[in-house]
């Protein structure tokens, strides 16, 4: 697990977010990026400010053994999908649904699979309830994966209190779940340990970046309508991040306005680079408009090629609103069999199969 960078450390409040090839020094003089040790200082930097804002990532004293609780299984063809609790820490188990080979096979990749804000939870992705276009845990299995698909505290068998547990945000305790979510993937037979990825539609699109940003066995991301620069977001009114289902602070302590908030998903992206990252970001989505999205690829994207690795970084913008379309998901499913080196154990299911991407506009990186 990555060792928790302290809230209190001290770090600076960059005044241009957006670029992400500078960081400062110990004198406090801005200095070009230009080293991996550098980058690295940077990502430290932005890791500080979200803790200031989230509260602080636990350390490993936390953690507890994961002391996995088996519940009724389902034979679905060539996988198994499991009704499951693990332990995350003293008095939590989190409740899931884990998808694991039919058959005795070699370590495959495992990819940890986050929900949207759904009443149903874990259940969405695991192909039970929701949208069939967000299944996306059931139909990753159906290519050969070994899936997760824990529920986020208040949704589905979960109704957890993050604060009586000592957290600031719901957002930390969601990251630190997801972060316990990897060592159960880690400590499966069925799974090679130094092959993880993450996938997330909305609530969990977030989420996986902010996971793959604090962890960095995460060597894949998939983020479906999950961000845009919060200058973007209604106007910089951040109310809608500061109730307790996210991150408080961001109201009592900045105001909820865009502007004080000291980080911002452009350096979220940043602290995930060079490592692959895949954005579904629609043209009409009424959550995050596209124009605040594309200010954080083009923040990001040359820091990808300063790394030598603009192929990692892909965007689709389909046409349509908040969703994650059969077309798009073929395509993150190609790029998670790519970054994880994987081939697909089958075509068989509706969102892996090939499709027209006839309405994207822009940003794959091979088009810009």
């Amino acid at each position: 697990m990555t060792p928790a960078f302290a809230a209190q450390d001290p770090a600076p409040v960059y005044p241009d977010k957006l670029d992400l090839l500078v960081y400062q020094d110990p004198q406090g003089n801005l200095r070009p990026v230009q080293t991996g040790a550098q980058v690295r200082i940077r990502r430290q930097h932005t890791l500080a400010n979200m803790q200031r804002v989230m509260g602080p990532l636990p350390g490993r004293q936390r953690a507890v053994p994961p002391a996995l609780e088996w519940g009724e299984a389902e034979l679905l063809g060539d996988y198994r999908r499991c009704r499951i609790a693990f332990a995350v820490e003293p008095g939590d188990r989190v409740p899931a649904y884990l998808f694991l080979p039919a058959a005795s096979t070699a370590p495959r990749p495992g990819v940890l699979c986050l929900h949207q804000t759904t009443a149903a939870g874990k259940a969405e992705p695991a192909g039970l309830a929701g949208l069939p276009n967000l299944h996306y845990a059931q139909e990753l299995a159906a290519r050969g994966y070994v899936t997760l698909a824990p529920d986020y505290p208040g949704y589905g068998d979960y109704q957890v209190d993050p604060y009586a547990l000592g957290y600031a945000s719901a957002t930390m305790k969601g990251i630190w779940n997801h972060m316990r979510a990897l060592d159960v993937l880690q400590s499966l037979p069925q799974v090679d340990a130094a092959r993880l990825g993450c996938i997330g539609h909305s609530l969990g699109g977030h989420n996986t970046l902010f996971l793959a940003a604090f962890d960095e066995r995460v060597r894949v991301a998939v983020t479906s309508c999950g961000f845009n620069s919060f200058a973007w977001y209604r106007g910089g009114d951040l109310a809608g991040w500061a109730h307790r289902g996210y991150m408080p602070r961001i109201a009592a302590e900045y105001g909820s306005r865009a502007e004080q908030v000291p980080f911002d998903f452009a350096e979220v992206l940043g602290a995930i680079a060079p490592r692959a990252l895949f954005v579904n970001a629609p043209v009409d989505d009424d959550n995050f408009a596209l124009a605040g999205v594309r200010v954080c690829l083009d923040a990001v994207r040359p820091l990808y090629s300063l790394c030598g690795r603009r192929d990692d970084l892909a965007a689709c913008h389909p046409s349509g609103g908040h969703d994650f379309p059969s077309a798009v998901r073929a395509a993150a499913y190609a790029f998670i069999d790519r970054a994880l080196g994987w081939k697909a154990d089958s075509e068989r299911t509706a969102g892996s199969q090939p499709g027209d991407p006839g309405s994207w506009t822009g940003d794959h990186p091979h088009d810009s």
